[in-house]
C-alpha cells in the first residue's frame, strides 16, 4: 500500500511514518513548503498526482493554553481548512480509507469522567481551547458525513495528552509536559531555587506516549470494516485512545523535577488559568477490540527527557557555538 501521512514532521505523524515504514508500507509525505494543506487547489492537485491508497491525517495547528488563548482565529481557521481540504480531496480522488486524528478537547468542560465517546456535543466546551475543539469536532463530522453520503471508510481517533520524542518544547506554545521538562531543565542549568507553574496544580491529566498512540492509530486504521462498524455508530464513530490513568499537574511537576535533578521549590501561580479540571478518556471501546498501551509514564518521561537533551539542548548549544 501507499499511504499519505499528512503532518509527518509532527510528533505523532513522525511516529506513524516510522511504524508504517517498518511494516513495509510506502509512505508518502510532503513538507509545508512543498504542500500547503490550507490551499484547496494544491491539495487537490497533489491527491490527483499521487493517488494514495490511504490517508492518515495527523496534520494540525496545535499548542497549549497560552497559544490557544492568543491565536484563536489561527487555530480554528487553519485546522478547519486542513481537514476540509484533505478529507474532501481524498474522497474526490478515490481514497476509500482515511484516519483522522483529533483531540480529547472535543468533549464538554463539565463532563462525567472518564469521558465516553457519547459525551460528544452534550455540553459547553472549555473556553480556553474552544476554537481548536470546534475544528476537531468538524473533522469527525466530515468523516462521518462522507461515509454516510458516499460510502467511504473514514475513521477518527481521539487521543488524550500525548508526549514523547519529537514533542514541541517551545517556551510559550508547548503543551504541559514538554513545557515543564524545559522549565525544570533550565532551572537546574541556571541554578534557580524555584520553578513557578501556571494554575493551582490540581487539574488532573492523562498522558499517553506517542509510540502507543502511533500503534493505536495503525490498529484502528487496519481494522476490517465489519469490526470497525460493529464497534461504532454512523454518527458516533470516533474512538478514544488513552492510557487509562491520570495524575495531577502537581504530581507530574514533582516527577519531572526528580528526572531533571531539580531540588528547589515548586510554586503554583493561582492567578493563571487551570483549564479543564480533569480529562480522563474512557478507552473501553478500543480496549474491547484488543488494544492496550505499553509504555509506562516513568519509562516514557525518562526517554522524553533524554530525547530533549540530545535533540533540543544539544542543538541549541551547537547553534551558539
Amino acid at each position: 500500500m501507499r499511504i499519505y501521512v499528512a503532518g509527518h514532521r509532527g510528533m505523532v505523524g513522525g511516529a506513524i511514518c516510522a511504524k508504517l515504514a517498518a511494516r513495509g508500507v510506502e509512505v508518502i509525505t510532503r513538507t509545508h513548503a512543498e504542500l500547503d494543506l490550507t490551499n484547496q487547489a494544491a491539495v487537490g492537485a497533489f491527491m490527483a498526482s499521487e493517488q494514495p491508497d490511504g490517508v492518515v491525517l495527523a496534520a494540525a495547528k496545535v499548542g497549549g493554553i497560552y497559544a490557544n488563548n492568543t491565536y484563536p482565529a489561527e487555530f480554528i481557521y487553519e485546522n478547519l481548512m486542513i481537514e476540509a481540504n484533505v478529507i474532501h480531496q481524498a474522497y474526490a480522488n478515490g481514497v476509500q480509507r482515511l484516519l483522522f486524528l483529533g483531540s480529547s478537547c472535543i468533549y464538554p468542560r463539565a463532563v462525567a469522567q472518564p469521558m465516553r465517546e457519547d459525551a460528544l456535543l452534550t455540553g459547553v466546551l472549555e473556553p480556553t481551547n474552544e476554537p481548536y475543539a470546534i475544528a476537531k469536532i468538524a473533522g469527525i463530522k466530515l468523516c462521518e458525513s462522507y461515509n454516510r453520503q458516499y460510502g467511504t471508510d473514514y475513521r477518527s481517533v481521539m487521543p488524550t495528552n500525548l508526549y514523547g520524542p519529537g514533542d514541541n518544547f517551545h517556551p510559550e506554545n508547548s503543551h504541559v509536559m514538554p513545557a515543564l521538562i524545559r522549565r525544570f531543565h533550565e532551572a537546574v542549568a541556571k541554578g534557580a531555587d524555584e520553578v513557578v507553574i501556571w494554575g493551582t496544580g490540581k487539574p488532573r491529566r492523562e498522558f499517553l506516549h506517542v509510540d502507543d498512540m502511533a500503534e493505536a492509530s495503525l490498529f484502528v486504521f487496519a481494522l476490517d470494516r465489519a469490526t470497525y462498524d460493529a464497534n461504532t455508530e454512523p454518527m458516533l464513530s470516533h474512538i478514544n485512545v488513552g492510557f487509562g490513568e491520570d495524575m495531577t499537574i502537581a504530581d507530574l511537576a514533582h516527577q519531572i523535577a526528580g528526572i531533571t535533578g531539580f531540588t528547589g521549590k515548586i510554586t503554583f501561580d493561582t492567578s493563571k488559568p487551570d483549564g479543564t479540571m480533569r480529562k480522563l478518556m474512557d478507552t473501553s471501546r478500543l480496549n474491547a477490540m484488543g488494544w492496550q498501551p505499553k509504555v509506562t509514564l516513568a519509562e516514557g518521561l525518562r526517554g522524553t527527557y533524554r530525547w530533549y537533551l540530545e535533540n533540543v539542548v544539544t542543538a541549541s548549544q551547537l547553534a551558539r557555538a
